[in-house]
């Protein structure tokens, strides 16, 4: 298990919630920060706070550097081949409407079909649905199994030769199911169509090489790995983003402007546009150092046991249903008490310092899937500890009991 000293570097943790210690399992959603992440960003308000790429005064040199800097630092963690091929943007939903918007809405036509899954987040989903409506493509869906995984077999019925474009998460942020990727990955490129991955649930807690996997576009948040919000990444191959037009125009992306046409800058500038997350770029890039300093195989080898204990915990509370598979599956857990809303059960826990999701987490079309209207979900992170997990068993069983009694 990782260091129970990790936590002190997290000044947020050390805290009191309704005069309880916090106990944050809503990580899913967000990862706390570092203090060395808000001293990066900090250190560039304070002591830099210049644009990049523009003259070449002293500070734009520290600026570019820093800004770049970070670019190699994402490059290197998920093994990518070039930092051409490294996008700076503001989230996860802005990487994948940038590929939906250029790609999908140039290379899709009528006829074609957009290959997708029922456990979709919706930044996700919506693109496509409005570059279906914009191109006449269709959309289809994965067969799923009762316990939220999904055949082999199914995804290679659902793929054929009309097949364009798939669009998948890596890992469910409902169900924790981690997805195929690399063999998906290949049942896509043998019809010639690309691969386009949600990573938001995927690349803060599991190592991610694009090469192996041989994906074609992974898009993914900072802040939910530990780095500011507002600053987000796509990463495309390269013969593909060359290819690919802007969808925001203005400063700094272009090459030559006249009159009535202009140029764009090679990869990657051509589509950062205007004066892109400085500031979110050098705190990502301090959560970078932090997870590596740690070691990916770690991480996931820590969440493994959280998720694993809490399961054989909740799993002994009657009344308790769990959505999703029961192995092999991702650090969160997404479940509801018999009769009690999910909303409810946040809030109770909330009296007990204990923080965790409760709603649709943008993923109705899988709550209709599941029959239900809304779920609870606990989530971890490298700090989270087996003491916070017994806190929060504790706290789901007095959530339980009381509604027990309300309703009895």
């Amino acid at each position: 298990m990782i260091s129970q000293e990790i936590r002190k570097q997290f000044p947020i943790l050390n805290q009191r919630v309704n005069g309880h210690p916090l106990v944050y399992l809503d990580n899913a959603a967000t990862v706390k920060k570092r203090i060395q992440v808000i001293e990066a960003t900090d250190n560039y308000y304070r002591n830099i706070n210049s644009n990049v790429q523009r003259v070449v005064h002293k500070l734009i040199t520290w600026d570019t550097d820093t800004y770049e800097g970070a670019r190699e630092k994402v490059r290197a963690f998920i093994s990518a081949n070039s930092t051409e091929e490294i996008i700076f943007t503001s989230g996860t939903t802005a990487s994948l409407n940038l590929v939906a918007q250029s790609y999908g809405r140039s290379y899709l036509k009528k006829g074609d079909e957009i290959v997708i899954t029922y456990m979709e987040h919706h930044s996700n989903l919506i693109p496509w649905q409005q570059v279906a409506k914009a191109t006449g493509a269709t959309l289809k869906y994965i067969p799923m199994q009762q316990n939220g995984t999904m055949k082999l077999e199914n995804i290679k019925a659902t793929i054929t030769k009309n097949t364009k474009l798939v669009a998948m998460t890596q890992v469910s942020n409902v169900l924790g199911t981690i997805n195929p990727i690399q063999e998906v990955a290949k049942l896509a490129h043998d019809v010639g169509a690309v691969i386009v991955v949600d990573g938001a649930q995927s690349v803060p807690h599991i190592k991610i090489d694009v090469q192996a996997l041989d994906i074609d576009f992974l898009a993914f948040s900072g802040h939910k790995m530990g780095g500011p919000t507002g600053i987000g990444v796509l990463y495309g191959k390269k013969q593909l983003l060359e290819k690919m037009e802007p969808v925001e125009f203005g400063g700094e992306m272009i090459d030559v402007v006249e009159l009535y046409d202009s140029t764009w800058k090679e990869l990657p500038w051509k589509f950062e546009g205007g004066t892109p997350i400085i500031a979110g770029a050098v705190g990502l890039g301090a959560a970078i150092d932090f997870i590596q300093s740690i070691g990916m195989e770690e991480i996931e080898k820590h969440e493994t046991a959280l998720v694993n204990n809490t399961l054989e915990k909740m799993g002994a509370i009657e009344g308790v249903s769990i959505y999703g598979p029961m192995k092999e599956r991702s650090g969160l857990i997404t479940f509801n008490i018999d009769g009690v809303h999910s909303h409810d059960v946040a809030t109770v826990l909330d009296t007990e310092g204990i923080a965790v999701r409760a709603g649709h987490h943008c993923a109705q079309p899988l709550m209709n899937w599941l029959n239900v209207s809304a779920t609870a979900r606990v989530s971890f992170y490298l700090y989270n500890t087996d003491e916070e997990i017994d806190i929060f068993i504790k706290g789901l069983k007095k959530t339980k009991e009381y509604f027990g009694h309300v309703f009895s």
